[in-house]
């Protein structure tokens, strides 16, 4: 697979977002990642829909939804026409996470799913997993930007990569939290594929952006 890079706008300057997001158009291999959190399911608030359509007008970089958010389908339904290229909902917000695949399946590219760092691989079955197209380890706690790194992280991606294998599945592991290039090298080892990183690429000067995103692959 691809070594994608997902920058997460949670970090840029949003006073001057159109600008930031700029430095990344024309690039391989990278997603904008977009951290849409309602104050409810995580106690911080980002941006909403409006906003997300704003930047899809503005960018032709594929977007990345990360739903934190206690009613995933209502934006799912909202967001289907927008293009997006990924949106992905947290396992702890759904009952039936099958049946909103299904139903959504035809709408979207790519449907993923996030498990917070309490919650265990084995919870998720092996039917869940061939049905989804990305899975996301939070390797800090989800809700705000700049924590550190949750170490037994590591430990779920290699579980979700052998798991992979196993079944014969095709879904990217993404990582979300505490992403540097201290430890880049370490996840794509253990089997990610598609990192997300906000304070490590944005609290650079913006001329770096795109050595700190290479620095990841």
């Amino acid at each position: 697979m691809s070594k994608l890079v997902s920058p997460s706008i949670l970090s840029c300057d949003f006073l001057n977002i159109e600008k930031e997001i700029s430095y990344f158009e024309g690039q391989q291999d990278l997603w904008l990642h977009l951290d849409i959190m309602d104050g409810h399911f995580v106690p911080n608030l980002t941006f909403g829909i409006p906003i997300i359509n704003q930047i899809s007008k503005k960018t032709s970089v594929p977007l990345d939804a990360h739903l934190m958010v206690g009613n995933p389908e209502f934006h799912f339904e909202e967001m289907k026409d927008l293009g997006l290229k990924n949106i992905t909902f947290h396992y702890e917000a759904v009952s039936d996470p099958n049946s909103l695949i299904k139903k959504y399946r035809d709408q979207y590219e790519n449907i993923g799913m996030s498990i917070k760092p309490k919650t265990p691989v084995s919870e998720i079955s092996d039917e869940l997993l061939k049905a989804l197209d990305l899975i996301l380890v939070m390797s800090v706690e989800p809700g705000f930007g700049g924590q550190s790194f949750i170490e037994n992280s590591y430990e779920k991606i290699e579980e979700l990569s052998r798991r992979r294998k196993s079944l014969k599945c095709h879904f990217q592991i993404q990582v979300d939290g505490g992403v540097s290039d201290k430890n880049a090298e370490k996840l794509r080892t253990a089997g990610a594929d598609n990192l997300v990183a906000g304070s490590y690429v944005f609290k650079a000067d913006p001329n770096d952006y795109i050595s700190r995103v290479d620095s990841l692959r």
